[in-house]
């Protein structure tokens, strides 16, 4: 069927996948709890019924704040079919952040999941007098239970059923649908606003590349608010595959043992976790198995796709696959064979490493203003290159700019920037191309190569261009290296500021007899700057001599969105890292060296 709208998911749900038991699957005090075709249709309905019976309208906004789970997706198209705007919010902002949000925003209510959340953004919504439309998922004392719209909605339905259609009919593919905000990596946070239309062609896109069946599992790690998650929860349902959602990133591997899943989404951040966890268990390996195991990691770093690779290789891989590598994919639920990343530089070691694995790595480029997709890798030939984010999906049009920025246009793009006419008119040029504010170049003609942010490449005071990303990539494959942000605008050289990482760093202290009680006390062993120094000669033997890093600075912080360093994407914020390691920085810079 025709999928023009985001609700018309349920419609082709009723019509091939309407016998599906375990559409959703969530863990509920211990337990894997499902919801059928059935369920989904029902629940949604009755969400909007109940919003309906409340008074809300076409065009009001409703603001979810939630862990994954089903009930998201409940809210999410009953929000859908009457035409109310969706502001999926991320659970770890500040509550400056929230309360500019909740205002901005407009919104008439709030869903959260838990108490825990509730407790957070009170006092925000207390301040732009929301407080009292608050519903929650879980039962909190006190609080609103979004039960109580599901009640109003059984209660309600002869009056609204009808409403409810004519509203659906109403709707159009270009109407406004969700309210998605930035994460903020260089302040306040952007109101995206994204169609029907720029939703359902990126996963309908997205569908067509995964290939997904009705008997795959797919687990949901991104959060919903999060537009990559976002896609690929509605690419995953387009493709008629179960769902599960991941409890947190602490019990990823417990809960792929249980889902055994086919696939799931990340940022590059979490495979960096995935693999540095696997190097650590090797490390810990002795003889013959430990050489056996590294010799199947170097063997993974040369890897190509199957046609570009001699005969020779391809046997060492297949025995590499049979001694490590299928213990790797069994560790990780048997099945998986599909990663969809975005969101930021993937390092490509690790996309090799993976494909060596017998997992995809599907790399792809976006941004929220484009909803996200606007290039991805294909899972064969001739729309594939290992290195590269990909060619683009159909239509949409890129194109490099004099000064190296990638530019858009397509049916991906946003609406434009909610209350900001300003800011909107800024990012597109008198020819209609969106700014993505990326640099790159494009491959063979064909498969585009991001290399920077345009606004974090700085100068050197020699007049030198560094692009950070770059470097930071690089110096992140070491296991003994967590964060790190490379800094020397205006200044004389390159340098670094690091976050070791410390589960690494103890185990190689520990093998060496090194004392220390905490992380401050790591930082400041002679012998843990010297491991790190190593590693940056190392690379910089490697780069241009601008590009190398001349000094650096160990911080004891292990740097996290709750601490403020990294946004909710997992992303840099450099003006606040620049801003709490000021003192570290001017020691740097304080004897300029030759």
């Amino acid at each position: 069927m025709n999928i023009k709208r985001i609700f018309d998911l349920l419609d082709r749900y009723e019509q091939l996948f309407k016998n599906k038991d375990d559409v959703f699957g969530a863990k509920q005090n211990g337990k894997w709890i499902e919801y059928s075709t059935k369920d989904y249709i029902t629940f949604s309905h009755q969400i909007s019924y109940g919003l309906l019976s409340l008074g809300f309208q076409k065009g009001d906004k409703i603001i979810t704040i939630t862990n994954n789970r089903p009930e998201w997706n409940f809210v999410d198209m009953g929000m859908a079919m009457i035409g109310v705007v969706h502001v999926p919010v991320f659970t770890s902002l500040s509550s400056v952040e929230y309360e500019f949000i909740f205002e901005h925003s407009d919104a008439k209510l709030i869903f959260v999941s838990d108490k825990t959340l509730y407790t957070k953004i009170i006092q925000a919504a207390k301040k732009t007098n929301i407080d009292n439309l608050i519903y929650s998922f879980d039962k909190v004392d006190q609080v609103k239970n979004w039960n109580e719209i599901i009640n109003r909605g059984k209660e309600s339905a002869v009056y609204y059923r009808e409403e409810v259609e004519k509203l659906k009919k109403s709707i159009h593919e270009d109407d406004f649908a969700t309210l998605i905000y930035t994460s903020g990596t260089t302040g306040t946070s952007k109101g995206v606003m994204l169609s029907h239309r720029n939703m359902v062609q990126n996963f309908l896109a997205a569908a067509e590349v995964f290939q997904l069946s009705l008997n795959d599992r797919f687990l949901s790690i991104l959060p919903l608010c999060h537009v990559g998650g976002r896609m690929g929860n509605y690419q995953t349902q387009y493709s008629g595959s179960s769902l599960y959602y991941a409890e947190s990133m602490g019990t990823l591997a417990a809960n792929m043992k249980e889902i055994k899943p086919s696939g799931f989404e990340a940022v590059p951040r979490i495979l960096e976790k995935v693999f540095d966890s696997i190097v650590a268990k090797g490390n810990k390996l002795k003889g013959l198995k430990k050489m056996i195991f590294f010799w199947a990691v170097s063997l993974g770093l040369e890897y190509k796709i199957k046609n570009e690779s001699s005969w020779l290789y391809k046997l060492k891989l297949k025995i590499a696959d049979k001694l490590i590598f299928s213990k790797w994919r069994d560790a990780l639920g048997g099945k998986l064979r599909l990663i969809g990343c975005g969101g930021a530089a993937l390092q490509p070691r690790l996309e090799k490493i993976f494909w060596a694995a017998g997992i995809k790595v599907i790399n792809m480029y976006g941004l929220t203003e484009t909803s996200p997709i606007i290039t991805i890798n294909r899972q064969t030939k001739p729309d594939l290159k290992l290195g590269t984010v990909g060619t683009l999906i159909h239509g949409v049009e890129i194109k490099i700019n004099d000064d190296g920025e990638i530019l858009c246009k397509g049916h991906n793009v946003m609406l434009g920037y909610y209350k900001n006419t300003e800011l909107t008119e800024q990012v597109f040029d008198n020819e209609g191309w969106f700014h993505t504010g990326d640099i790159g170049y494009l491959d063979e003609n064909k498969f585009l190569v991001v290399t920077d942010r345009k606004k974090e490449i700085f100068k050197l005071s020699s007049g030198k261009f560094i692009a950070p990303q770059v470097i930071e990539n690089k110096l992140k494959e070491s296991v003994f290296i967590d964060q790190i942000m490379v800094i020397g605008e205006h200044e004389k050289f390159a340098s670094a500021l690091i976050s070791p990482d410390f589960f690494n760093i103890k185990d190689w202290c520990n093998s060496k007899n090194l004392k220390y009680k905490s992380n401050t006390d790591i930082i400041l062993i002679p012998e843990v700057y010297s491991l790190i120094q190593e590693e940056i000669k190392n690379l910089n033997k490697k780069n241009a001599k601008a590009e190398h890093i001349l000094k650096f600075k160990l911080v004891a912080d292990e740097w996290s969105p709750v601490s403020g360093e990294l946004s909710p994407t997992l992303k840099l914020k450099r003006k606040f890292i620049a801003k709490k390691y000021q003192d570290q920085i001017d020691q740097i810079y304080s004897k300029q060296m030759v």
